[in-house]
């Protein structure tokens, strides 16, 4: 009696990854794959035949089994054991110029230890972030002050959110030069999605920005006060007004936090975030 023999698993090209089978992948967490489909949809939306710097895997029935988002960060969707040999392999013969790996923890640290011995050393490894995520309004009453940013926040927008930055990743956002980031926070307010609180000079007291928007999700980054300003209780019902206004946009709200940071993991369950999830994060 003849045996069919099984046929490997095998790693799809960019710009080969079927997008019907990608969104189905993509649908499967909203939560945890916003910063992908939001950035899917960006591809999609442009000019041009720009396809999404997507990788795939395929079963031996041709089915999309996991995706991975390989540009200036790289970012895995949903990939098993031979799914993450086959990308942590063209990871490899890619080189490491990449920025940073983030993503659901089991299969970030799953690709980490396929590429960190051709890598170099990480700038740093966090190994368990809180995915945390709101669906309804906050209970705490937000902070009557806290808006949408427009163009003429700009001048103080940048300085804060660079001061964001260096607090939270350790080293500057202008290093190397600052054009792309300036460009960054500018399509983010002309977007809509810098929320901030400023005092009567106009300088930020608070920040927010909804990074990625996509499939009824707002994913929050940059969160900020002014040193200035802490320990004055302003946090809570500043959050609470940010997810009021990215709930204008999107029905769930939810941003990833570091372990460590008890004080904004007090914060965000005060305003109501329940954790869903595990990310983690490696920056290069």
């Amino acid at each position: 009696m003849r045996t069919q023999r099984r046929t490997a698993p095998r790693l799809v090209p960019a710009g080969e990854v079927d997008p019907a089978q990608l969104d189905r992948l993509l649908g499967s967490d909203p939560v945890a794959h916003a910063f992908v489909a939001a950035h899917v949809e960006t591809y999609r939306e442009g000019r041009g035949s720009r396809t999404p710097p997507v990788v795939g895997t395929a079963g031996p029935d041709g089915e999309l089994t996991g995706a991975c988002w390989v540009g200036t960060n790289v970012v895995p969707v949903a990939l098993d054991a031979p799914g993450l040999d086959l990308v942590g392999g063209h990871l490899r013969r890619g080189g490491s110029r990449h920025a940073s790996l983030f993503g659901p923890a089991e299969l970030v640290l799953g690709l980490w230890s396929r590429v960190e011995r051709s890598w170099p050393r990480p700038f740093d490894l966090r190994p368990v972030q809180p995915l945390l995520a709101i669906d309804r309004d906050p209970e705490p009453a937000p902070h009557p002050g806290v808006r949408v940013a427009t163009s003429g926040d700009l001048p103080a927008l940048l300085p804060a959110s660079a001061a964001m930055f260096e607090e939270e990743v350790g080293y500057s956002p202008y290093t190397g030069g600052g054009r792309g980031y300036r460009d960054r926070v500018s399509a983010l307010v002309e977007a809509g999605r810098c929320l901030v609180l400023t005092d009567d000079r106009g300088r930020v007291v608070f920040k927010a920005d909804l990074g990625s928007v996509a499939r009824g999700v707002a994913q929050v980054q940059g969160v900020w006060v002014d040193p200035a300003h802490r320990g004055r209780g302003l946090a809570v019902p500043c959050m609470a007004a940010a997810v009021r206004l990215a709930r204008v946009r999107t029905p769930v709200v939810s941003l990833y936090v570091n372990d460590y940071n008890i004080r904004a993991l007090a914060t965000y369950r005060r305003v109501g975030f329940e954790r869903v999830g595990t990310f983690a994060t490696v920056l290069l």
